[in-house]
């Protein structure tokens, strides 16, 4: 026989409607009671029944989680697997699960969506990306349903925010290869409809137009955040009549694919060709040779998109909810971008 809320209390020596006020974390209970009724829980192995519980509350205590089309290539680029870890661990601490959801085109992403909330099975939704005119982001925000972008909107400013200043971020990486004595300077983008590809080309732009470098057409490359993007636009550098020194690259996992293909060619980095590139996930520094990245605190944004959208459900009064939040970026410099070409004439 399953144990009960009344069993529960009847141990503790309290009531079952305190029983219920510490599964809820009402603040009027102490920490003291709340310690105790929650260690006979675990002892008497006592579940609370949380769809009960919901209808008495109004709330899931779950969150959803959109992932970004098509969803199995998003399992083979790691940045997504650090968020989603920093995302769920809030979550838990906070007593919310994680729902995760996804559609092959924007219709579906949609259908998925409403599914969720009209079906009452999420309290709060969390996009794991950013694009421009994203029916999503208008459904959610049309619904006033509690929403945060790991990015930002362009078309709907009042939806809540967590994001890396990646204009800077990018200016910061390209500004780099620029001191070490670069003038021909590469840059791979990711899809062009995605608002951190716009940031991240607007950064580079804005670096080379500051240092009076030419901006140019043909060493600019759009592709996906994928190894293969990477390797396709190596080959397309090495076949140009002149070819940049350096790339500034928009994922570390693009930047894999480059290294491959120019190993494959004989090319080495970075006396052929330097790189500095974004998110520093843990590969990065056991690449051959080792990447110079972008760090955007990728546990922190999931972290902090978590805890954000928490306190927009609970209606907490906290600065989180009335800004953009901006977490701090830092260039980590490794070997990939540590030649300068002045030294090699």
């Amino acid at each position: 026989m399953s144990v009960t809320i009344k069993d529960v209390a009847k141990r503790a020596g309290v009531s079952p409607s305190t029983v219920s006020r510490v599964l809820s974390n009402h603040p009027r209970i102490s920490h003291a009671t709340s310690e105790k009724v929650r260690e006979i829980m675990e002892e008497m192995g006592y579940h609370p029944n949380m769809m009960a519980k919901s209808l008495v509350s109004k709330t899931t205590k779950s969150l959803g989680v959109i992932l970004p089309k098509p969803a199995e290539e998003l399992f083979l680029n790691t940045f997504f697997m650090e968020l989603i870890r920093g995302i769920v661990t809030q979550a838990n601490r906070s007593g919310y699960d994680v729902v995760l959801t996804s559609g092959a085109s924007e219709k579906e992403e949609v259908d998925a969506v409403s599914r969720l909330v009209f079906g009452g099975r999420i309290d709060g939704a969390i996009l794991l990306y950013s694009r421009q005119n994203d029916p999503v982001v208008d459904f959610l925000s049309e619904k006033e349903f509690p929403t945060v972008l790991i990015g930002r909107s362009e078309q709907h400013a009042n939806v809540l925010s967590v994001d890396t200043n990646n204009i800077e971020a990018a200016a910061d990486a390209t500004r780099h290869l620029i001191q070490l004595g670069h003038q021909r300077i590469g840059f791979v983008s990711g899809p062009s409809e995605l608002v951190v590809s716009i940031d991240r080309m607007s950064g580079y732009q804005q670096a080379l137009k500051e240092a009076g470098l030419p901006l140019r057409d043909d060493w600019i490359v759009e592709g996906e955040f994928l190894q293969e993007s990477g390797y396709r636009a190596m080959s397309f550098f090495m076949n140009l009549p002149e070819r940049p020194t350096a790339l500034v690259v928009v994922d570390d996992i693009v930047s894999f694919g480059i290294l491959r293909g120019l190993h494959e060619l004989g090319y080495k980095v970075p006396e052929d060709i330097s790189i500095v590139s974004f998110n520093n996930i843990a590969l990065s520094e056991l690449s051959t040779p080792p990447l110079s990245s972008i760090d955007i605190g990728i546990y922190h944004l999931g972290y902090t998109a978590s805890q954000a959208l928490i306190q927009a459900i609970r209606g907490d009064d906290h600065s989180l909810l009335s800004q953009r939040h901006i977490v701090p970026h830092r260039l980590i410099v490794r070997e990939s971008s540590m030649f300068s070409p002045t030294r090699a004439e």
